[in-house]
């Protein structure tokens, strides 16, 4: 079904109602939406892969049974090798926000990902972060002796890579498992950003300590919206949709933020501990930060056969940087102020061309 034949639009979600990216990023969005538009863009959300799960999410908007959905590479490598690229170089991360609007402008002006989207008749308006992951744990975990022979549960290449350099034992299991895992003892840790201890998942409930080293973060697609959807609504409301997903990429990334420091303090509350890593995994950290750079990409070239992507890779890690310093020149906590700074850099005048 097209844009033109829905009776409503759709939005598909494949996280829970509660979840950041779902009741901040698309619910508000919806309501922005109506209220700018005055009704003429009005969504109706499917959360928790009601409608398709997240491995299908990318074709479905594409062949229109969602106009709007949330798009995480990882779920579709083969169809998406840059984006997959640009999130295992994510581990080298250390400012999600501007991880976040870095990830955000490379899509929405580097032509090799306008066209991996384009591809699969979708656009790209906006991506995001997690916050960075830290290990939270059943026992403590200060240096690399006390990682080796734990079992980790990670998530993609560089988290199973990184661990296994320790002498950890990486475990894929689904999110929703590891709670139950650490209980029993199938697993000792898992790699997550702390918003998984005040929400969602509440691991203040189990985990025992907190290991501050930070390992990157895991990036997805906001909102990627179907092509002919975003034709036929027309310039003035192409414009109000950039306004209100500036707003609302503000909004998601201050509340995974906000989301972190209530998660950090209600872990201290619980007398969970707190624990500095040593200088020796800092350095592995480190070490294994710079052969990500080196490696990946040329991984990508070779098992995706794609036309070598390090320009691709240079281009991110050079937005972080910029993205950093704009940052640090405003109140990052201040929503009007991250949103006039999206508009600014990015949206204010895309509904021209972008994406026709």
């Amino acid at each position: 079904m097209g844009a033109t034949q829905a009776a409503s639009y759709q939005a598909t979600n494949w996280m829970a109602p509660s979840h950041i990216l779902n009741g901040v990023a698309f619910e508000k969005l919806a309501q922005d939406l109506k209220k700018s538009t005055n009704g003429e863009i009005d969504f109706e959300i499917f959360s928790s892969g009601s409608l398709v799960p997240a491995q299908t999410t990318l074709s479905a908007v594409g062949d229109g049974v969602a106009q709007l959905g949330v798009v995480a590479a990882s779920y579709t490598p083969s169809e998406l090798p840059l984006s997959g690229m640009i999130n295992d170089l994510a581990f080298v991360a250390t400012d999600d926000m501007a991880t976040a609007f870095a990830f955000t402008e490379l899509l929405l002006k580097n032509k090799r990902l306008i066209d991996e989207y384009k591809k699969h008749n979708t656009v790209v308006l906006g991506g995001y972060s997690t916050p960075t992951y830290v290990f939270l744990c059943m026992k403590d975990v200060k240096d690399i002796n006390d990682i080796k022979g734990k079992k980790i549960r990670t998530n993609g290449t560089a988290q199973n890579e990184w661990i296994t350099k320790l002498g950890g034992i990486p475990v894929a299991v689904p999110m929703t498992d590891v709670y139950s895992g650490l209980e029993r003892g199938s697993i000792d840790c898992t790699l997550s950003d702390p918003t998984n201890l005040a929400t969602g998942y509440r691991f203040w409930e189990i985990a025992k300590s907190i290991t501050t080293l930070e390992q990157g973060t895991a990036l997805g697609v906001t909102y990627v919206v179907n092509k002919d959807f975003w034709q036929e609504i027309g310039k003035k409301n192409r414009q109000l949709f950039l306004n209100d997903v500036a707003r609302n990429l503000a909004r998601t990334q201050i509340a995974y933020a906000q989301t972190v420091d209530i998660g950090m303090k209600g872990a201290k509350e619980r007398k969970i501990r707190i624990i500095q890593p040593d200088s020796g995994m800092v350095t592995a950290l480190k070490e294994f930060r710079s052969n990500i750079i080196d490696v990946y990409p040329k991984r990508t070239q070779t098992e995706r056969k794609v036309k070598d992507p390090q320009d691709v890779a240079q281009e991110f890690l050079q937005l972080q940087e910029k993205w950093v310093a704009l940052l640090n020149k405003i109140n990052r906590y201040s929503e009007d102020e991250v949103t006039q700074l999206l508009k600014t850099e990015l949206y204010a005048k895309l509904a021209d061309s972008y994406g026709l």
